[in-house]
């Protein structure tokens, strides 16, 4: 069996101990909470275009606008 030297020791001691820390860091999470880690993701999928874009929305509102003068305009003619 072989003796390792006192500061190859230190060494390897050394780098278990930086492992360590690295696999404890990567174990973790940026988020706090399953709530923080939904907001961001719905955050990245609005961004990217998933939900559609606000200006769909607006067009659609103000055709329902235009949809509801135009129906008030042919009851009062009647």
């Amino acid at each position: 069996m072989r003796v390792m030297s006192q500061p190859r020791l230190q060494n390897g001691s050394h780098a278990l101990e930086a492992n360590a820390a690295s696999a404890g860091l990567a174990l973790g999470c940026a988020y706090s909470s399953s709530d923080e880690y939904e907001a961001e993701l719905i955050q990245a999928r609005r961004k990217a275009g998933a939900y559609g874009s606000p200006h769909h929305r607006q067009a659609l509102v103000a055709l329902a606008v235009a949809a509801a003068g135009v129906l008030a305009v042919c009851l009062a003619i009647q």
